[in-house]
C-alpha cells in the first residue's frame, strides 16, 4: 500500500496489470487490468494491491510536473 496522498490537481489512473483497491477517506474501489481511477484534487488516497501479482499503473496529471502533494504520516 501506499501512504495517504492528496495532489494539488486531478489525477488518472489507469491498471496495466494487478488488483486491488484505492482507497478513499471513507470509501474503497476495487481495481483490476483494465480500469480507470479518476481521483479529484485534494482527495485523500492511497492505492493498496490485494492479489498476488505486482500492480502496474499509468498515472496522468494536468500538470507540466508532478503535481503539488501532501502526505499523511502515520502515527505509530
Amino acid at each position: 500500500a501506499t501512504a495517504m496522498l492528496s495532489h494539488a490537481t486531478e489525477e488518472l489512473a489507469y491498471v496495466l496489470t494487478g488488483v486491488g483497491e484505492l482507497r478513499l477517506e471513507a470509501d474503497r474501489v476495487p481495481y483490476a487490468a483494465g480500469a480507470a481511477l479518476y481521483i479529484p484534487a485534494g482527495v485523500w488516497h492511497a492505492v493498496v494491491n490485494t492479489g498476488n501479482e505486482p500492480v502496474t499503473m499509468v498515472f496522468a496529471f494536468p500538470h507540466p510536473d508532478y503535481p503539488p502533494t501532501e502526505r499523511r504520516v502515520e502515527e505509530s
